[in-house]
């Protein structure tokens, strides 16, 4: 009995690991069996010392009131069950100024990117009453200051409900589709300005600011909508791409007291963006900024909403561009908090309310990357950076004078903070590649965890069943001696003395980041399930990306596609000279600006790449929007080699490799107009190539089982030619 009692164990613990190690499939990666927990729609209360969650479960979605000293719940302040209205959950909450009333959004319709229209209701706090804002579907509702009244946008046209009198009042009545937009946003700043509100509040309630948008001589864009109808209907909008006209825009003051409008003139501008708009702490004053078609000369202006007096009271020029962001914030005197990249990084500024500089906050030779606020008590600013490695964040507490620096996250990976109102504590989100997402509370005065809210321990430990490989990070350098950061996914049974083909992923546009230490998104699982296939995948971001330096950044200015390019054909060849990489077996992927990197890639260094995949590319920038690509290009009537040099869609001549296209139908962002054009050049180029158009799908492609077919797709692409 012994005797065979012992084999047929020791039998079964060498067998066990096998089994126990799953190996990933598409099926799972895409049904969100590996979603991670979180704290949705987190928001700190201003007057309490109290935050909200939007929780949604089986019996309903609930807005929740937590105290930020305990982390116990105080109550629920609404619950969707209570409220048939509310019966399709609630997508998203603001708060009044003085926090007793919410607007709730319910069915909501998205229209592009961030924009979207939905059912509007009040919800009282303290008579847990609701009303409805609208008969229609609206846009973008905001209380007032002085918690009186909501305006919101109504088919192209702004509106004040007096809650109260439960009465409406048009305040513009020119919004035309397709022609004029009062207070929303055009396609084109909805995208590349990354905001939908284009109008606000006053301090007292009593004016409101708004941006005017006449789009008449824009060109229309339209895309066949293929539905389900025996005919397919078009869709049509404006989008003006490079070089052509953009919306005129206007800035206009409402004044609710004497019911007039009037426009405000900014000064002698021409062909000009009004990238934001922000009251400042004082009521007649509203901040502009006001930047200039080529995006390198910015404004920024005071306006007098009494006398209609505009004055600059900062400048700033770039010798090639200046990013729009939303770290102005304005302090109790007036003076304000400015984010530059003026000494080649991005940095925290002061100035009084007249524009002077009082002190550059930060220094140093790294990039703060969010502002989370400043104390008016302790006088301490609070900020995110990659002081700890262009591939961390970290927050990080300062005073206004830039000196008792102190980091608040010890742990090195991916930190976010979100403060409580009297700056005593945060919540701070951390992951790492090997940590998924865990929230605590911290001190907010040395960074002292006080309790821990949520973690993902359990996703972990499905995960270990799965044996899954890690992400090695790197930094490469290039045979012209260029440093770049990279990560690198083997196989879990990696073995040195074998030949690995490598699969290689990027995106690459101009600041951005894909080698970065946090948690994985769902493209990392398929890399991971690859891996298990026998693969290496591995990620590069070359010069042209973000966090390490505007040099760094801003050196493909003018030249999109050709130093991002070079730099990945020589990281390929740096991978090709490792002794167990098969440099004859390399493959690149990439989506959008990815997209059209990959296929320069397997055109330009074809004798490099063996194969390549696009989903949804730019194939030629004249066909992109005007403010992304002018910002890094100028227009195509003055920079026609640096358009033409380096769109794909003029090398097609050198494909060589399996080449994969892929795009939706209803691209608002990157119109199927790209992959068209370049499968005609292709195919006039007497070249052999795949492509799948997937109707009626935007730029994310997604839908029903959109992504799992897609992915099986690509899969199999790579597994047959790579």
């Amino acid at each position: 009995m012994k005797y065979i009692k012992y084999p047929i164990f020791f039998f079964l613990m060498a067998v066990m690991p096998a089994v126990a190690q799953q190996k990933l499939t598409l099926q799972e990666i895409w049904s969100g069996a590996f979603r991670t927990q979180g704290m949705h729609d987190l928001q700190a209360m201003k007057n309490t010392n109290q935050y909200t969650v939007l929780d949604s479960g089986k019996s309903g979605a609930t807005i929740d009131l937590y105290d930020f000293a305990t982390l116990d719940k105080v109550s629920t302040l609404v619950s969707s069950a209570d409220h048939k209205e509310l019966a399709k959950g609630i997508d998203s909450y603001t708060f009044s100024a003085d926090e007793k009333k919410l607007l709730l959004a319910t069915n909501s319709d998205p229209i592009f990117r961030h924009s979207f229209t939905a059912d509007f209701y009040i919800f009282d706090i303290a008579s847990k009453s609701l009303s409805k804002l609208s008969d229609k579907k609206v846009q973008e509702p905001t209380f007032s200051a002085d918690n009186s009244k909501v305006a919101y946008a109504l088919e192209n046209n702004l509106y004040v409900y007096d809650i109260a009198a439960k009465t409406t009042k048009q305040i513009t009545t020119d919004g035309k589709k397709n022609c004029i937009i009062n207070g929303i946003t055009d396609w084109v700043y909805e995208e590349e300005f990354s905001f939908v509100k284009a109008y606000d509040w006053n301090a007292t309630g009593d004016k409101i600011a708004y941006i005017r948008f006449d789009e008449t001589d824009v060109p229309e864009f339209s895309m066949d909508v293929y539905g389900n109808d025996l005919y397919q209907t078009q869709y049509v909008f404006k989008y003006p791409k490079a070089g052509e006209k953009n919306s005129v825009v206007s800035l206009h003051i409402y004044d609710l007291k004497t019911n007039t409008g009037s426009e405000v003139k900014l000064g002698n501008y021409s062909d000009f963006y009004i990238p934001r708009i922000q009251w400042t702490a004082d009521a007649r004053a509203l901040s502009v900024q006001v930047i200039n078609r080529h995006q390198n000369d910015l404004d920024l202006i005071f306006v007098d909403a009494n006398t209609g007096l505009a004055k600059v009271v900062l400048n700033e020029k770039d010798k090639a561009y200046i990013d729009i962001t939303d770290n102005l914030t304005f302090l109790k005197d007036n003076s304000f908090i400015w984010t530059s990249e003026k000494d080649g990084y991005n940095h925290i500024y002061h100035y009084s309310k007249m524009g002077k500089l009082i002190s550059q906050v930060t220094k140093g030779p790294w990039e703060v990357t969010d502002y989370y606020g400043f104390d008016e008590k302790t006088g301490n600013i609070f900020y995110q950076s990659v002081e700890n490695g262009s591939i961390n964040r970290d927050v990080y507490r300062v005073s206004l004078n830039g000196k008792n620096k102190t980091r608040l996250t010890p742990q090195t990976g991916t930190n976010a903070a979100t403060f409580s109102p009297n700056y005593q504590y945060f919540i701070n989100s951390f992951s790492s590649a090997t940590q998924p997402p865990a929230y605590t509370l911290n001190n907010a005065k040395d960074g002292r965890v006080v309790k821990e809210i949520k973690n993902n321990n359990a996703l972990q430990a499905k995960l270990e069943k799965y044996s899954l490989p890690a992400k090695e990070f790197m930094e490469i350098t290039t045979e012209k001696g260029h440093k770049l950061n990279a990560w690198m996914i083997k196989p879990k049974d990696f073995d040195p003395n074998k030949k690995y083909p490598v699969f290689m992923y990027q995106y690459s546009g101009p600041g951005s980041q894909q080698v970065n230490n946090e948690w994985h998104s769902t493209d990392d699982y398929w890399f991971m399930m690859l891996a298990q296939q026998g693969y290496i995948v591995a990620c590069v971001d070359g010069r042209g990306t973000g966090f390490k330096g505007a040099a760094f950044k801003k050196v493909t200015y003018k030249e999109l596609g050709k130093y991002e390019v070079e730099d990945q054909i020589d990281a390929a060849k740096v991978f090709g000279k490792y002794n167990y990489v098969d440099a004859s077996r390399i493959g690149i992927f990439g989506w959008s600006y990815g997209g059209f990197m990959s296929s320069n890639c397997i055109l330009k260094g074809n004798d490099v790449f063996k194969m390549a995949i696009a989903v949804a590319p730019v194939t030629n920038w004249r066909f992109y929007d005007s403010v992304y690509t002018e910002r890094y290009m100028q227009t195509p009537q003055e920079n026609a080699s640096g358009y033409d040099d380096n769109s794909p869609i003029n090398h097609v001549d050198k494909l060589k490799g399996p080449f994969l296209l892929v795009h939706g139908s209803a691209d608002d962002n990157v119109h199927v107009q790209n992959t068209m054009r370049m499968v005609e050049a292709l195919v006039q180029a007497n070249k052999q190539f795949d492509w799948a158009i997937y109707p009626d799908k935007n730029h994310g492609i997604y839908g029903g089982k959109t992504r799992l077919q897609l992915y099986t797709k690509m899969t199999n692409f790579i597994k047959e030619n790579l």
